[in-house]
């Protein structure tokens, strides 16, 4: 009984090596190499299939065993690579952790799931160890609000086009007010997740100072104190539809308003900074090591940037 017990786990290590050196294993070639028929070499393959299949927790990939068919014979193909690499988990989890848009408790729970289902169990404490410092000492945002199902059930109601009800604080005087929204977008920006939507009320729009900042309006997620995902639908034609990457180019700090132009001097040496901050800023010119800079903006958020920079810029 041990003979045919150690023979098996021979013939199977043997079969294993082949394929792992990417090796055509053909069954009848092995049932003469072992003195077995078929039929043990192919419970031998279906063993070894199976211990992949289960392996891929710890190797981060899925392999299988397939028949080729012009060559008949077996070998091992990778069908994908199921985890991150170390290196990418790492990055994301900086990013998170620098973005501070979450409680330290939902930030704790995200970062913890994302090791543990893009990581191979033995690379995952390598990155517990360099955030874990960050994790302790992390600041969570001051709204301390827990908004992500509110956040999922819009996104759930921009991709079902249902219209959304909601009771917002409003940023200027604290006031909750009701709001009934086409919702078309979720972006981040600055520590915050915002909603961007169209406003159907004619009477709402006129209490707006700039009627283009009511088209599309902007809410803070955290914001939001109630929300109801409405059965009744919009449609918007697809001409018309709003296309989140341009606009998110053209705002900065999430401020709405009128589409404008802005034209300044740039004295700094890192230029590369000011083009990755404004995505359609172009160098009109450069003279004396100084950019005159043009920019295609939305509202007046980008003044708060231009005076961040002090007399590194001057507005034309």
């Amino acid at each position: 009984m041990g003979k045919c017990k150690n023979d098996k786990i021979e013939r199977v290590l043997g079969i294993y090596t082949k394929l792992m050196n990417e090796s055509l294993v053909n069954k009848a070639e092995e049932a003469i190499n072992y003195g077995v028929n078929e039929r043990s070499i192919q419970r031998d393959i279906d063993d070894i299939r199976s211990f992949l299949e289960r392996d891929y927790e710890n190797t981060g990939c899925i392999n299988s065993v397939i028949y080729d068919r012009i060559n008949k014979g077996y070998r091992l193909e990778q069908i994908h690579k199921l985890k991150l690499e170390n290196s990418e988990v790492l990055a994301i989890c900086k990013i998170l952790l620098e973005s501070r848009a979450f409680t330290k408790q939902e930030m704790t729970n995200i970062i913890n799931k994302l090791i543990s289902c893009c990581i191979p169990k033995n690379n995952q404490k390598l990155i517990t160890d360099l955030i874990s410092n960050e994790i302790f000492h992390y600041v969570e945002p001051r709204h301390r609000t827990h908004f992500i199902d509110d956040m999922w059930d819009i996104g759930q109601a921009i991709r079902n086009c249902q219209y959304i009800e909601i009771d917002y604080t409003r940023m200027k005087d604290k006031a909750v007010v009701k709001r009934k929204l086409k919702p078309v977008a979720i972006m981040f920006s600055e520590y915050y997740f915002y909603l961007t939507a169209f406003i159907d009320d004619e009477n709402i729009k006129k209490n707006f100072d700039v009627i283009n900042d009511s088209f599309p309006t902007i809410y803070r997620i955290d914001r939001i104190k109630k929300l109801k995902v409405l059965k009744e639908k919009f449609r918007i034609p697809y001409s018309s539809r709003f296309e989140e990457g341009e606009f998110r180019k053209r705002i900065q700090f999430m401020y709405g308003g009128k589409l404008r132009k802005v034209k300044f001097k740039f004295l700094g040496t890192d230029i590369d900074a000011v083009l990755d901050r404004l995505p359609t800023a172009k160098i009109i010119s450069k003279e004396n090591g100084v950019y005159t800079i043009s920019a295609e903006i939305f509202g007046n958020g980008i003044n708060m940037w231009l005076r961040s920079q002090g007399d590194l810029v001057e507005i034309c």
